[in-house]
């Protein structure tokens, strides 16, 4: 389903007309008018889909990974591959591009070249400033709970070990550290006592993003808070204001996204919350890209905890599509994907954009997660789609040494339990093979 009403319905909304910039999307033969040209910066498979949709909306899309052969450069119409936390190499592809949008699916960018980009009239998407908060758990941290006043763990910032050290103690054993920089689970360590100081600074140092450079991390310490559940909330910045998707359930191993579903009942009291929580923080960092001359379009992943006596705490936010919201493809009437793709290219996103396609239904993702050393191949595709409301996703990856994301499977069913039971059995019978 699309919108008919070309004025969005935003809830939410904020309190004022943005400008949306006058650049043609496809061309028809004879045109002499250039189409708006997108320049992803990471092109994995998130990347893929939204080159797809970007596409289908009739801009040109460059891909831009490390390596080649990576999803959305099988798809995109050019490819270049470099090192996008070089500064050089990146400056260097811009400039040969020359691209209206830059959106990074990527947080390993040289983020000082985009700030460059934008002083020269590029769309970075959502912003600079966004893009380097929300890679700073410090600057994160202190936007959300003491700008916004949005209730987080207890925390204490450290550049020390011996700050850590008295940190620890002021939030209370057990704790967990994190580098400032980094992500994925990265330099992240658990604190039982005193005696553990000394190992989490030096995991901390030796694993986050900082390391390369030899320079000393800044960590994060916070406090175990009793948690029932995670939520993420996919929130959508647009020219027509802040609209928020459905909360998504999501099951992790050792940092990583495994499942996800959307759709699934929860207490009002926290659904409420949730939304409110995830809208409050993307309002906070728009406000601060319009500081900038920034749109801040796009779609914001906000990570929130639930904990057992039912408090919500917000936790993280993605300035990008996030892997839980996969499970977006089969829910929801356009994917986080297609809602990336619109707001970014100026078009109005309204609560209708956003809704589920069946509000009586449960839909669930499941990550194919493949083990091995080389290429990799799936088959008994028909018998892994043989029930209905099923779908896959393959990403067609060059190959896995280790472990890899390589699939996901997709599934509708009446309830949680039974979405996540059928999107597992379609991945468990696909047969996959590593050569």
């Amino acid at each position: 389903m699309t919108d008919t009403n070309p004025v969005a319905e935003s809830v939410c909304s904020t309190n004022h007309s943005d400008h949306v910039p006058d650049r043609p999307l496809g061309s028809p033969l004879g045109d002499s008018a250039p189409c708006t040209c997108a320049l992803l910066l990471g092109s994995g498979e998130l990347g893929k889909e939204i080159a797809i949709e970007l596409m289908r909306l009739g801009a040109r899309v460059i891909a831009a990974d490390s390596y080649a052969g990576a999803p959305a450069q099988q798809v995109a119409h050019e490819a270049r591959v470099l090192d996008m936390a070089n500064a050089d190499e990146l400056n260097a592809l811009i400039a040969d591009v020359k691209p209206d949008i830059i959106i990074p699916e990527v947080e390993a960018i040289a983020t000082a070249e985009l700030s460059r980009a934008a002083a020269d009239g590029v769309q970075v998407v959502p912003s600079c400033q966004i893009a380097q908060i929300c890679m700073d758990r410090e600057r994160l941290r202190r936007l959300a709970a003491e700008t916004l006043e949005l209730p987080t763990t207890p925390y204490r910032f450290a550049g020390t070990e011996e700050e850590l050290e008295s940190g620890a103690a002021e939030v209370g054993f057990p704790c967990v550290v994190k580098p400032v920089m980094s992500s994925s689970g990265h330099g992240q360590s658990v604190m039982r006592g005193p005696d553990d100081v000394a190992h989490a600074w030096q995991v901390a140092q030796t694993e986050g993003r900082t390391a390369k450079e030899h320079a000393v991390s800044r960590v994060v310490v916070e406090a175990f808070a009793p948690l029932d559940y995670e939520l993420t909330v996919l929130t959508v910045a647009s020219s027509s204001g802040i609209v928020a998707c459905a909360p998504i359930g999501q099951r992790q191993e050792d940092g990583d996204y495994r499942e996800s579903w959307q759709g699934s009942p929860i207490p009002d009291d926290v659904r409420i919350k949730a939304d409110d929580y995830a809208v409050r923080m993307v309002r906070g960092l728009v406000d601060l890209a319009r500081e900038h001359g920034e749109t801040g379009w796009g779609v914001y992943g906000v990570e929130l905890f639930v904990l057992v006596d039912g408090s919500v705490l917000f936790n993280e936010v993605s300035p990008r599509p996030h892997d839980t919201g996969m499970v977006t493809m089969i829910s929801q009437n356009l994917s986080e994907f297609a809602l990336h793709a619109r707001a970014v290219l100026g078009v109005p996103v309204s609560a209708r954009s956003v809704a589920l396609r069946d509000p009586s239904k449960v839909a669930a993702s499941h990550a194919i997660v493949v083990a091995g050393k080389g290429e990799v191949s799936f088959g008994s595709v028909a018998k892994a789609l043989a029930e209905p409301d099923t779908d896959l996703r393959i990403f067609a990856k060059p190959g896995v040494d280790g472990h890899r994301r390589m699939a996901v499977a997709l599934a509708v069913a009446d309830t949680e339990a039974d979405a996540r039971a059928k999107a597992g059995r379609v991945a468990d019978a696909l047969d996959v093979t590593v050569f």
